[in-house]
């Protein structure tokens, strides 16, 4: 089939990403997928026939790519579409689900597993199993919040009770939901526990990336996640193996977003590029759990790597979002670093710029040791040399809680031209 220059997706899975659902395209290397997002989390939270706790787009196909190569996908722009949303923190309600309420939840009333649902009327108990009516969502709001945006999309408020109520009658259509959409919408919850903050919109991306060489639910694929699916007794159980064919898509980082280049690994023929879970805003870390899952209109440029194997994704992020100590150097920096070079005798100085590699795991110290094994395998350097140069001239960031980090390091420009990576790097910080 003839490669595309431009694809357009608007279709969803329904919780799940992996080689066993169809790719649509291929678009050309260097082509441009425009994708029309959906929620993530509450939505298909609170929607039991969904296999996931997101609903990411069909996987789009790139020309060229194979298994062992990378691709990288450059964030043009993310839209947000939707004018309210609602979000807050979680708990479970038992008898609704098999070990896991993101991915197997059953009715309680007549035992129907993956239940297709109908809204009645607005509130939590709203959800209902359209097979025997019984109130069906695996989930709570603990403590939650209706937001809204205004028409710039710059600034946004959390509303009271008597707005949150008046907007969840409305819910579909203020959230700009898909019309491949099958989420129920969010804020029909009207939840309002919280009124009259105001924040800013900084939307990112928090579900992108590439398709894992096995089927798993779209929120589990990452390290943290992930590890629900160890030995759970359902129909996506896998062993502490086969979690390593997972790509990282469920990031959650909030500098993935406009301006920025994830590269990410090919795992299966095409690539098989998705996209979802757009956030209006986020705190690095998601503390909560869950934050403004927006529909939103984003904007990718996907170019193939070839030969480029890389354990799990690689962020260059804008030049503003890098921690202090990885921003390229000025040329005044640069020119006292040789002076000083010449005043102790240390005739060399490195010419480096920063990647961040993503690690993920069961909690924040196994994230931060897979990231550094992941960047001492990719530049084939002892774990100890990256922590040296991590803790000189880079960082370590939370993305998600439990376990999603970015580990920031000035890589010198020979290892990145090693693995032709230096092109790249000097062009998206303009070194």
């Amino acid at each position: 089939m003839k490669a595309q220059k431009t694809i357009y997706v608007n279709t969803f899975t329904d919780g799940l990403v992996g080689p066993s659902l169809p790719m649509i395209g291929p678009v050309a290397d260097g082509g441009t997928i425009i994708a029309e997002t959906a929620p993530g989390c509450w939505g298909p939270m609170i929607t039991p026939s969904f296999q996931g706790g997101h609903e990411v787009t069909r996987p789009v196909a790139v020309i060229g790519a194979a298994p062992g190569d990378a691709i990288a996908i450059r964030i043009k722009k993310v839209r947000v579409t939707s004018t309210v949303t609602a979000s807050g923190t979680m708990s479970f309600v038992e008898g609704r689900f098999t070990a896991d309420p993101f991915v197997a939840r059953h009715c309680p009333g007549c035992g129907m597993k993956s239940p297709e649902t109908r809204i009645e009327g607005i509130g939590a108990e709203a959800i209902r199993c359209a097979a025997c009516g019984a109130e069906v969502s695996p989930f709570r709001l603990t403590n939650g919040y209706t937001i809204v945006f205004d028409d710039a999309r710059k600034m946004a408020l959390t509303v009271g009770p008597a707005v949150a109520r008046k907007l969840a009658k409305n819910a579909a259509k203020l959230m700009a939901l898909p019309r491949e959409s099958c989420q129920n919408p969010a804020v029909s919850l009207c939840p309002a526990d919280i009124s009259g903050v105001m924040t800013r919109l900084r939307p990112f991306i928090g579900n992108i990336g590439t398709t894992p060489s096995i089927d798993m639910p779209d929120s589990h694929n990452a390290g943290d996640f992930g590890q629900f699916l160890l030995g759970a007794p359902h129909m996506y159980g896998i062993t502490k193996d086969q979690l390593e064919n997972r790509t990282d898509g469920h990031l959650d980082i909030d500098s993935v977003r406009a301006g920025a280049i994830l590269i990410c690994p090919v795992k299966v023929p095409g690539g098989g590029v998705y996209v979802g879970d757009a956030h209006a805003m986020q705190g690095d870390g998601e503390i909560a759990g869950h934050t403004t899952d927006v529909s939103a209109e984003v904007t990718l440029q996907v170019n193939v790597l070839k030969g480029l194997k890389i354990g799990g994704p690689i962020l260059l992020p804008p030049v503003k979002d890098l921690p202090h100590l990885a921003r390229p150097f000025t040329a005044a920096e640069k020119k006292a670093a040789k002076n000083l070079g010449k005043k102790f005798g240390q005739a060399k100085v490195e010419e480096s710029a920063a990647i961040q590699m993503v690690g993920s795991g069961a909690n924040l110290n196994e994230a931060t040791d897979n990231g550094v094994a992941r960047l001492s395998e990719l530049f084939k350097i002892s774990t100890e040399e990256v922590l040296n140069r991590v803790t000189l001239s880079g960082a370590v960031e939370i993305g998600r809680l439990p376990g999603v980090v970015t580990v920031t390091m000035q890589v010198p420009m020979p290892w990145l031209k090693k693995i032709n990576l230096a092109k790249l790097v000097k062009e998206h910080y303009a070194l």
